[in-house]
């Protein structure tokens, strides 16, 4: 690609950019934590010492880091001379990193995991904050592309990949609009490790070289569960006795009164059966409550630490970084975002702590997961409220089946792991790891 054909794409998004600042700005605005000042949006970080490299890691929300986290720890171990920095998007996203910055102060790894904003992706605040940063490699995640960024980066020196890279097909219709800009930025990347064939080939199509792009598989497999996270679900569970408990777990607008409906239902059978849901957005939490409230659904919120007696229809997970744990303490777990078209959530968290996966038909954003779990036998798909009602009846009646659906998830996870080391080696090769 000729280098004015490269610019002219760039220089209207920044244009378009700038033009659009104030209502960029009003959107960030509220995407703040307490924890990092509202300058950093535009680069402004605080130099770090020169004497320390450091990897740079981007996520864009609490979500991208949960899954992030064996390559967050397997970079930490292979590189431990570096600092490694992961920045975030979203409020929440912040939120997450400095939950495992204050887990690693318990350790020897005290200050090697740090957090910032991205910066907004003016070019520059996207020179000044690679300036600043001066990172000796670059990572983004998933669907992470940021043309200036990708341009200072490249400018200064800096190799860049992007890892567990998917775009499913509705990201790919609202790219490929954008094509040329996609393009030109692909053509900065060094390295794309994609999720699958079919991501590799959505690439492809929007310029990406086949000749720097690699299928690694998807790091959600290489999910591995803490034994602390797997004693609290059993200690939860041991607390809720024999009641048929499950879970709706990331939630959308519109998909709740669903859940609570087929939750209605279900009680009719079960009148002791307990809901634990867990909306996506925490700025949804109350919303949620006084829509289960308004039900006429007996509430107790983990927030509040109320506790849900023999009489509570409801337990609201309105808490953050908890959802891993509240899946496992589950009979059956229902993965949400999945009953409204956002394309759903992480299939392989419930499976991963062996519980029964369930969901809605609206599956874009996991298709190439919700396919392999259905090859293994392990997805329960429902179409609407009525189905699922129907089908917790069925499962909560057949424990033979509930079993041999969790047995079934634990192997397909299993089967499936490996991304980490396939990742790993391709970074290896932008940034060789010190000799030991």
């Amino acid at each position: 690609m000729s280098i004015h054909a490269r610019r002219w794409p760039r220089w209207l998004y920044s244009a378009a950019l700038y033009l659009l600042a104030p209502l960029v700005w009003r959107r960030v605005w509220r995407e703040h934590a307490l924890t990092n000042l509202r300058r950093e949006r535009l680069g402004l970080i605080v130099p770090p010492p020169r004497s320390i490299p450091r990897i740079w890691l981007h996520c864009a929300s609490v979500g991208e880091v949960q899954a992030a986290v064996p390559l967050i720890n397997a970079l930490l171990e292979r590189y431990p001379g570096y600092q490694l920095v992961v920045t975030t998007m979203t409020a929440t996203g912040a939120e997450q990193v400095h939950r495992l910055m204050a887990a690693r102060h318990q350790t020897e790894e005290s200050g090697r995991l740090q957090h910032a904003f991205v910066p907004l992706d003016f070019p520059g605040s996207a020179r000044r904050f690679i300036a600043r940063l001066r990172p000796g490699l670059a990572i983004f995640f998933e669907t992470e592309i940021w043309p200036n960024l990708l341009v200072a980066c490249q400018r200064q020196g800096v190799p860049t990949a992007v890892v567990n890279g998917r775009l499913s097909p509705r990201a790919m219709r609202g790219y490929h609009r954008l094509r040329p800009l996609m393009a030109a930025a692909l053509d900065q990347l060094h390295w794309l490790a994609a999720k699958s064939r079919e991501d590799a080939e959505r690439f492809r199509e929007l310029g990406m070289p086949m000749t720097r792009t690699d299928i690694t598989g998807s790091l959600k497999y290489d999910l591995r569960v803490d034994a602390a996270i797997e004693g609290q679900s059993q200690q939860l569970c041991t607390r809720f006795g024999a009641r048929p408990v499950w879970v709706a777990g990331s939630t959308h607008p519109g998909e709740d009164e669903q859940l609570l409906a087929a939750h209605a239902a279900l009680r009719h059978s079960y009148p002791e059966a307990l809901l634990i849901l867990v909306p996506r957005h925490p700025q949804r939490f109350d919303a949620v409550a006084s829509l289960v409230s308004e039900q006429g659904l007996r509430l107790a919120r983990r927030s509040r630490e109320e506790w849900p007696d023999e009489h509570t229809a409801v337990y609201l997970g309105d808490t953050m970084g908890e959802l891993l744990l509240l899946y496992g303490a589950a009979d059956l777990a229902f993965v949400g975002g999945s009953l409204v078209p956002v394309g759903g959530h992480n299939l392989l968290e419930p499976a991963a702590m062996g519980v029964p996966v369930l969901t809605g038909p609206e599956l874009a954003n996991f298709a190439d997961v919700a396919e392999t779990l259905r090859q293994g036998g392990a997805l329960v798909e429902v179409t609407d409220s009525d189905m699922l009602a129907d089908t917790l009846v069925t499962l909560f009646q057949d424990e033979a089946e509930r079993q041999r659906l969790a047995d079934a998830g634990l192997a397909v996870v299993a089967t499936n792991r490996g991304a980490l080391a396939r990742i790993m080696a391709g970074l290896e090769r932008l940034l060789p790891p010190p000799s030991e």
